[in-house]
């Protein structure tokens, strides 16, 4: 395995164990979901340049695309739940509630 793919599945599988592990606030829970969306950004990208593929060369810009959506709502996520519970711990959130 090469160094670089060791690196971006390494740094994926980091994010996806923060992810489970230490899920205590919405904020670090964000933020282990936006570092594994980036490590898959640069993986497919190092993935098409080192095929020369150019039918796969928007797939990157696609999923930056997707990333900022998904960051950006979960912001705002964050903001919601925080003035209406007062924290984003996750333990204090319910599901039930409207």
């Amino acid at each position: 395995m090469a160094p670089a793919h060791f690196a971006f599945s390494s740094a994926f599988l980091l994010g996806l164990a923060g992810l489970t592990f230490h899920r205590t606030h919405l904020l670090s829970a964000l933020l282990c979901l936006e570092g594994m969306m980036l490590s898959l950004f640069l993986a497919l990208s190092l993935w098409t340049l080192e095929l020369n593929v150019m039918n796969f060369s928007s797939s990157p810009l696609l999923l930056l695309a997707f990333s900022a959506c998904e960051a950006s709502a979960g912001l705002a996520l964050l903001v919601a739940t925080a003035r209406t519970h007062g924290t984003d711990r996750l333990q204090n959130l319910n599901l039930l509630q409207c």
